[in-house]
């Protein structure tokens, strides 16, 4: 299992690399759609579509959309232009999406009688996470993308290492101090002691990125409102993680599927930063 599970990162890792260095901003989107038709291929199952056929159906519908809206936008994006007309909107729907997702998680198993067997409701929810995550991922990419290539591949690297970071520091931190949970009807594993020290992770990172990279991180905004917003986006993160395992727990099933062998599906490596990303993104760009 530890030998299928290290393999799988490393081939992970590989694939991840070659997207971000070597494709095109068109062919890098078309990556992303790719991952999301696979994402939704998984969300069926949170509403009820056991049958493998109607799984796809969906996957194929949903996902002809994705492709068809990001050849829609191939000049653009390969100008470093990303949804220039709607993009705003997109990223608020996706901050809007996450605190009701907060409310859900909060009033777990109460809320479920209303989303639980909701379909279109549980497509919505869909929507709100998988298309703002791939039009904040490219936004970051892309970013002062005619003068320098590499400079938003930078930006988008420190959100998720930001992450992962501050979930490596959660994990320890509630290891040795967790004693209490933090969403025990959704999560039973998480305490807020672990929350507390990703965030505080996340404050360290932020301030040593800052330090090596100077503005190519704040660009004119003000060093104390960038480490807020990284640790806000850590706290957004776990809320992610929240949202699938209450997701995964309403539908029975422990995985979202075993596309990825020793790590589970899609969804359960790219939760974090479904609701990390589109956030970081908004507040970046539109508030600080």
């Amino acid at each position: 299992m530890l030998k299928e599970r290290v393999l799988s990162a490393i081939v992970l890792i590989a694939l991840v690399l070659c997207a971000l260095f070597l494709f095109t901003p068109f062919y890098f989107a078309l990556a992303l759609g790719f991952v999301a038709t696979l994402g939704i291929w998984e969300w069926a199952q949170f509403a009820r579509f056991k049958n493998p056929l109607a799984r796809l159906c969906i996957a194929a519908f949903l996902g002809a959309f994705i492709f068809l809206w990001l050849y829609n936008e191939g000049n653009y994006l390969d100008a470093g232009r990303v949804f220039e007309n709607y993009l705003p909107l997109l990223l608020l729907n996706s901050v809007g999406w996450w605190v009701l997702a907060l409310v859900l998680v909060v009033t777990y198993p109460s809320s479920a009688k209303v989303w639980g067997k909701n379909i279109p409701l549980q497509v919505l929810f869909a929507f709100s996470t998988l298309i703002p995550f791939i039009a904040a991922v490219l936004r970051l990419r892309l970013d002062n993308y005619a003068a320098d290539p590499h400079h938003g591949l930078f930006l988008l690297l420190y959100v998720f290492v930001l992450v992962w970071a501050a979930d490596s520091g959660a994990y320890f931190a509630g290891r040795v101090f967790g004693k209490h949970k933090l969403a025990p009807k959704v999560s039973p594993g998480k305490t807020w002691q672990g929350v507390f020290g990703g965030m505080i992770t996340a404050a360290v990172l932020a301030f040593v990125f800052i330090h090596f990279s100077g503005e190519t991180l704040l660009g004119s905004r003000a060093m104390s409102g960038f480490v807020v917003l990284s640790v806000a986006t850590v706290a957004i993160s776990v809320l992610g993680d929240l949202a699938e395992s209450m997701f995964k727990r309403e539908s029975g099933i422990k995985d979202s599927s075993q596309l990825i062998p020793g790590h589970g599906g899609i969804l359960d490596r790219i939760d974090s930063l479904t609701a990390a990303v589109p956030f970081f993104t908004y507040f970046y760009f539109f508030v600080l």
